[in-house]
């Protein structure tokens, strides 16, 4: 069985960064997906943040009507992330009423169970349409997963990990103590709830100015960034101040470095992190979230685990100005990475848009 994987599409996302929303690239999209027996959605495919859900469906409705197409009598797995997190959040509240005291690492929902992930379904009418969370294991030896969990476990103080270790604190969650998936949920499902619902009735973008905000910092202040003055304070002073202040009230341990290098360390230190609390065991993780692929050529560092584990990163398909900034297909940011499974060996991955000229 040949399985394709996609993760970040953010379909709906305010900025436009959503590439698949331009028809040539959707296109394109489709087609490398049709060759796959079993295709894999992990996470984020809708951007639930930014709009409400309703526009955001209609937005997704030509690329999800696509996807139903080319996979017609074969099957879609849907692993919602944190930016759509809604799409499985009712199935979690239904086995939770059902009795289930813990939730499962590789848990499968019928999408019936919640209106929004049954909307995405019925665009889809021929496909085999599951929900999967946290993850889901595509082989025997190849586990997958969005990857949001690593924001508890990440060392640079992005936005939504202070705010998540904020509420991990304000509630009492210890991830040393109960089971790994049910702790990570509980400090970080608050945090998801919160922003689906206040974006259903507040102007477009509300929720994502964090996000926003987080991203011009780096761009202002990392040593990657093009630095002017204000940007070599923030980097010198103001930010190791902040993160200081972050750690000192016990919401750490952040590190004030936000280079690019550190920002990749970073992310798969934490997503090793994930692995090890959640007991995942796994020739290949899989997963995305960071909008990093890799291991791409050259990359060595961190991508091997003690265990043998190795980790692979999906990339995304959303175009990230602060992130690309002007570069092409070398970055390792650049969108549009297609991950393929075979019946044996890792996973290996294409880049769909490795010769097309994107804003």
């Amino acid at each position: 069985m040949a399985t394709a994987i996609v993760s970040d599409l953010h379909l709906g996302t305010v900025s436009g960064g959503d590439v698949t929303r331009r028809p040539e690239i959707r296109q394109r999209l489709l087609e490398a997906l049709a060759a796959a027996d079993r295709v894999v959605l992990l996470g984020d495919a809708l951007e639930l943040r930014e709009r409400p859900s309703a526009e955001v469906l209609e937005l997704a409705r030509p690329l999800l009507e696509g996807l139903g197409e080319v996979t017609e009598s074969k099957q879609l797995v849907i692993v919602p992330g944190n930016h759509d997190h809604e799409l499985v959040a009712p199935a979690l509240e239904a086995a939770r009423l059902d009795g289930a005291t813990t939730l499962p690492g590789e848990g499968t929902f019928d999408p019936a169970h919640g209106p929004l992930a049954a909307r995405v379904a019925a665009l889809m009418p021929r496909t085999e349409v599951v929900l999967a969370y946290p993850g889901i294991r595509l082989r025997e030896d190849v586990y997958a997963t969005h990857g949001h969990y690593l924001d508890l476990h990440l060392t640079v103080p992005r936005m939504e990990c202070v705010l998540a270790s904020a509420i991990a604190r304000f509630t009492g969650v210890r991830m040393s103590e109960g089971p790994a998936i049910d702790t990570h949920e509980a400090a970080l499902s608050p945090l998801y709830a919160f922003a689906h619902s206040v974006v259903q009735g507040s102007p477009a973008g509300a929720v994502t100015k964090g996000g926003d905000l987080s991203r011009s910092v780096w761009q202002r202040s990392s040593p990657d960034g093009g630095r002017d003055l204000a940007g070599l304070a923030l980097g010198r002073v103001a930010i190791p101040a902040a993160v200081a202040a972050i750690n000192a009230a016990g919401l750490g341990p952040f590190r004030a470095d936000i280079s690019g290098i550190e920002l990749r360390r970073a992310g798969l230190r934490a997503m090793a992190a994930v692995v090890a609390a959640t007991g995942v065991h796994a020739d290949h993780v899989i997963f995305g979230h960071t909008h990093r692929a890799g291991p791409l050529d050259g990359d060595v560092e961190g991508w091997w685990l003690p265990g043998g584990t190795r980790l692979t990163n999906t990339g995304s398909w959303l175009y990230e100005a602060v992130f690309v900034d002007g570069s092409g297909p070398e970055n390792p940011y650049w969108p549009g990475t297609v991950t393929w499974l075979g019946e044996t060996g890792p996973p290996g991955q294409v880049g769909v848009l490795a010769d097309v000229d994107l804003p």
